[in-house]
């Protein structure tokens, strides 16, 4: 089986690139376990500064794989191991992010995007709602500017997506805007670094401790539907969904 993870190292930078450009690479159990997997091998090892977070193809994370779709309690540790690693993890965006993808967003410490990038919480569009997703975006985000975008599943641009506090930064060159970043990372004390970083993240890791459990079980609820059922299908036979008017 090929990897789903791409990984690359310069200079303390370890870069873990979701490669499955076929799936627009949506959260599948497979991609989930291989992802920790590698965030598991950056945090124990001392050579690794900080993980950028980046992808293969024109879209970032198209959110769960709805043939394959990961284990709930599983997302739920994913998202939290990127929100305690003990290193900075920076998402690097080129492309689109939908649904599930926004939470891996979300969970990064520093977030940046090209111009080109598009958003969308497309949850309530196939019957469910962004719940797990919710234990790292809710608390780093502006709650009104939110409720727009979680309720309509709209497209947003990349400045929106800053104004709601998902994104640190939008450029044309989003290698340019990321490099005064990545230089600032190499010439800080890793001790510091993951110091500062439980600090930044105590109230995201309140969130989980109090919600997981609920928001776990609501999205398992949710995707046991006759409305997610007949959401999910009409995605997949791209036509509307029988409740559109």
């Amino acid at each position: 089986m090929s990897a789903l993870i791409g990984r690359t190292r310069a200079r303390g930078v370890e870069t873990l690139s979701l490669d499955s450009a076929d799936t627009r690479n949506a959260l599948s159990a497979a991609l989930v376990a291989e992802l920790a997997e590698a965030l598991t091998g950056c945090g124990k090892d001392p050579d690794v500064r900080a993980v950028v977070l980046t992808h293969t193809g024109t879209t970032f994370c198209a959110g769960a794989d709805l043939r394959d779709p990961p284990d709930p309690d599983a997302l739920v540790g994913l998202l939290r191991q990127i929100v305690e690693l003990p290193r900075p993890v920076l998402a690097r965006i080129t492309g689109h992010v939908r649904a599930g993808g926004l939470g891996l967003l979300a969970a990064c410490d520093i977030a940046a995007a090209s111009t080109q990038a598009t958003f969308a919480f497309t949850e309530v569009r196939i019957g469910v709602a962004p719940a797990v997703i919710s234990l790292p975006v809710i608390p780093r985000t502006d709650p009104r500017a939110l409720a727009r975008y979680y309720l309509t599943g709209e497209r947003f641009a990349p400045a929106e997506a800053v104004r709601l506090g998902l994104l640190t930064t939008t450029a044309d060159d989003v290698d340019e805007a990321l490099a005064p970043v990545l230089d600032g990372l190499r010439r800080s004390s890793p001790q510091a670094l993951a110091e500062t970083k439980q600090l930044l993240t105590a109230r995201v890791l309140e969130t989980f401790d109090r919600d997981a459990a609920q928001l776990t079980a609501l999205s398992a609820r949710l995707f046991s539907t006759a409305h997610a059922r007949e959401g999910m299908t009409a995605f997949l036979e791209r036509r509307d969904a029988a409740w559109v008017v």
